[in-house]
């Protein structure tokens, strides 16, 4: 009896992806002529039951599903509500588990629905049907669990880590934006070019001090400004209604200053958000020093969206899908991103390698908003001060 071969099936790229598929293929029907095109051979799902189920090693989970075994069983038992077979209307039914793999397959490479069909034996419509159902289901029932709002310890906790690490007080989250290359969408397809000319959906996220997500907000259109969208999220809302924090100020150089976020020039100046100096002014040492500790914590997001979009490579490259699936493709990775770190899952650094090849290149923002709130300039003046003092020291 022919001996099968043991593969290691890296999610790097579609050539990969497609050798892969045929030595699976060529196993499978070793008798069948040699010279048939592989689509026109009869699909069989021997390398999931055979192969994943039963050979594959802790590494081989983490390069091919980008979590340990562990954590993708319990994935699945947390996402049996909705997808189930009894709930399912493919036929013939296919396993949950199968139905996940498909789906976290497809969010780890963003290969075509073609090579995914022939790699698990299923149809492309089922493909198709595995994502949608999958990453739903993901949104409707991890979110609550792993991406939601803390809670008044959550964010003395973050706030006492983000001055341990930082010297920031009172910082509890870090926002900012990412553009997801999408394409050309039938309809207004100009107002999804962003500034570097390819089309795109917005991703404004805001995370804490470890890396991982308690806020996101998806599907702005690309031509869209960060102030804009952040306007019109929910978390705007519920900030400016004193809804998003506890009361839990600390008095500062004299100024009582309660938990807020930092971000970038390119969002308003609030009591609840604080950003640099503009450096077309000529600043003081402080101002200076200022903006340099903010630059500091502000770098963990964008460490975070890299670990994000290389673990998550439907993020990385031109996304197919309907532009009605992929802001909840969008947050479904974010929230899987959270499920990862939070169970320790390993990230392998080689996986970073892909954005230093990144085909779509992140705009740069140049636009800075100047709205002045009075209030938001006297915290942000008494924690330059305070920053000030601490390099004296």
């Amino acid at each position: 009896m022919q001996s099968f071969p043991r593969y290691s099936f890296a999610c790097c790229g579609t050539s990969r992806q497609e050798l892969a598929v045929m030595m699976v293929m060529a196993h499978g029907n070793s008798s069948t002529n040699c010279r048939t095109r592989i689509w026109c051979k009869p699909r069989s799902s021997d390398w999931w039951e055979r192969v994943v189920l039963d050979e594959f090693q802790p590494n081989d989970w983490l390069e091919n599903f980008r979590m340990s075994k562990e954590t993708f069983f319990h994935v699945c038992n947390k996402l049996k509500p909705m997808v189930s077979r009894r709930n399912t209307h493919l036929r013939p039914a296919l396993p949950l588990e199968k139905r996940v793999a498909v789906a976290f397959w497809r969010l780890a490479t963003n290969v075509e629905y073609r090579t995914i069909s022939h790699l698990f034996g299923i149809g492309r419509s089922t493909v198709c049907k595995c994502v949608r159902e999958v990453c739903h289901a993901i949104v409707t029932l991890l979110k609550p669990l792993y991406l939601s709002l803390p809670s008044n310890e959550g964010f003395e906790m973050t706030a006492q880590r983000f001055g341990r690490k930082w010297n920031f007080p009172q910082c509890v989250g870090v926002i900012d934006s990412c553009h997801i290359p999408i394409s050309a969408p039938p309809q207004y397809h100009r107002d999804f070019l962003n500034g570097k000319g390819w089309h795109s959906v917005v991703l404004q996220g805001v995370v804490d001090d470890t890396g991982k997500f308690w806020d996101v907000c998806t599907g702005s259109s690309g031509s869209s400004l960060d102030a804009k969208i952040l306007r019109n999220s929910d978390l705007w809302t519920t900030a400016t209604e004193r809804r998003l924090f506890p009361d839990c100020s600390k008095n500062i150089i004299g100024t009582p200053v309660n938990y807020l976020l930092i971000g970038s020039s390119s969002y308003p100046l609030q009591e609840w958000l604080l950003k640099p100096y503009s450096e077309t002014e000529a600043l003081t040492p402080h101002q200076l020093v200022f903006n340099y500790t903010l630059s500091q914590a502000h770098a963990i997001i964008d460490d975070t969206f890299g670990r994000l979009k290389a673990r998550w490579q439907c993020l990385l490259k031109r996304n197919d899908c309907s532009l009605e699936l992929i802001p909840t493709m969008i947050t479904a990775c974010c929230i899987l991103h959270n499920v990862c770190e939070k169970h320790n899952d390993g990230f392998n650094s080689e996986w970073l390698g892909v954005l230093g090849q990144e085909e779509f290149p992140q705009p740069n923002q140049m636009v800075s908003d100047r709205t002045v709130d009075s209030q938001a300039e006297e915290i942000r003046e008494a924690l330059s001060v305070y920053f000030m003092g601490l390099q004296e020291r």
